[in-house]
């Protein structure tokens, strides 16, 4: 009963809010949800000594959920399926290097130079941080958020080819970022010393068995669709790819948000054409279409609210927002490494890079694998800088992303002109 109230509370929210954005705000639904959920948590807290049992209220709805498997568990499996049987497997073939590049070596090179930057420059700030903790706040805000890119994208207008690197880099960095994540975090918390061997064995049985799995319950599901076309069973049937496969994943320890990914990308290309009728092929992707809106809806209101349980927030201020520069810096920096030493099929301008950097957001996830680290002296540093990256990132990088892609794309049709 508890959780049916708190569910059913955050559903009224959810829909106040969006409702509220449509009809005044106007801006894109998922950023318009966090900005008022974040503005009625400052309130909280501002009138929360005059009036405590609102902020009490609010805050304990709040902690009652566990945001690390509520969104790692569940949501993002949702998200990712939701995302990934939308996306067209040719537009990801042509751009299959520059994705697969920048979701792994561009995750590695960025968690090291968020955290080596990072190191250096919290003694300045008059903040305690060991190497590790800095290495491991570098692995979890590396990796571009799936769930905030791909909301964002669909309201920005950008070409289609740098729309594909962006939302296939984020589809797939998922899987490089939990092991490095995994890996540091042994390493800070004093367990047993990771190998290379080790850290090579994660990586392929989280990656590997995440695509194993995905591709057999996207090619089973897409069977068993053909034979029957019926828009009503064909929508069990996707539900039960997702819910079933994240029990299946959970099981055998391999990733589950890859495995989402590829069930997704099987189902919604190889077989969506021959397997279903128009009429069921609407239903279907209207379904996760609304499931999508709403799940996204309900995480940006869990991310403005989380401002309420983050501990000491205003001793936080100028780390946080130094640390929005080093990790747009380091974003830079791994995605013009490659740029320069792997010959890609076409060439990136600066605008392409500019484009890349500004539009690879962070977003729960983020949040989620801060949250994750076991209580201790610097947990709390953590989360704070955490939330000051992932809400700059959501709100000034989500709302000017698609500015700056339409700038760069009439820099470079003028460029091309004149020559």
């Amino acid at each position: 009963m508890e959780l049916y109230y708190s569910l059913s509370v955050l559903i009224v929210l959810a829909s106040f809010f969006a409702y509220f954005n449509v009809r005044f705000l106007k801006l894109p639904s998922t950023i318009g949800v966090m900005v008022l959920a974040m503005a009625v948590s400052i309130i909280l807290v501002i009138f929360g000594k005059v009036f405590p049992n609102p902020l009490n209220d609010v805050s304990a709805l709040i902690k009652g959920f566990d945001f690390t498997e509520l969104l790692m568990g569940a949501m993002l499996n949702f998200l990712l399926f939701a995302g990934a049987i939308h996306i067209n497997l040719k537009d990801l073939k042509e751009q299959r290097l520059p994705i697969m590049v920048f979701s792994t070596v561009s995750v590695v090179i960025s968690t090291f130079a968020v955290g080596s930057l990072l190191y250096l420059l919290l003694p300045l700030l008059a903040v305690k941080l060991p190497y590790m903790y800095c290495l491991l706040f570098g692995s979890l805000i590396s990796p571009t958020d799936p769930v905030a890119v791909l909301s964002i994208l669909k309201e920005a207008k950008v070409r289609k080819s740098l729309e594909t690197k962006i939302a296939g880099e984020s589809l797939f960095n998922d899987g490089v970022a939990v092991v490095v994540f995994a890996v540091i975090l042994q390493l800070a918390q004093d367990g047993p010393d990771p190998t290379v061997g080790y850290a090579i064995w994660l990586l392929i049985k989280e990656a590997g068995g995440g695509f194993l799995l995905g591709v057999a319950l996207g090619i089973g599901a897409s069977r068993a669709m053909r034979k029957i076309d019926d828009y009503k069973v064909s929508v069990l049937i996707t539900l039960s790819v997702v819910m079933g496969g994240y029990l299946i994943a959970s099981t055998l320890h391999i990733s589950g948000p890859l495995t989402m990914v590829f069930a997704g990308l099987i189902i919604g290309n190889f077989k969506k054409r021959w397997a279903m009728s128009p009429i069921t092929k609407d239903y279907l992707d209207k379904f996760w279409e609304l499931n999508d809106e709403i799940l996204n809806a309900i995480l940006f209101l869990f991310i403005g609210f989380n401002l309420l349980v983050v501990k000491d927030i205003n001793n936080y201020w100028l780390p946080g927002f130094a640390c929005v520069v080093l990790v747009l810096f380091s974003r830079y920096v791994s995605i013009w490494l490659p740029t320069k030493f792997i010959k890609f099929r076409e060439k990136f301008s600066k605008g392409t890079i500019k484009v890349l950097v500004w539009g690879g957001l962070r977003g729960g996830v983020s949040i989620a694998l801060a949250l994750s680290i076991d209580d201790g002296p610097y947990k709390d540093a953590i989360i704070a800088i955490t939330y000051f990256v992932v809400v700059f990132s959501i709100i000034v990088q989500g709302l000017t992303v698609g500015k700056l892609a339409t700038k760069v794309l009439s820099e470079e049709k003028t460029k091309s002109v004149s020559v």
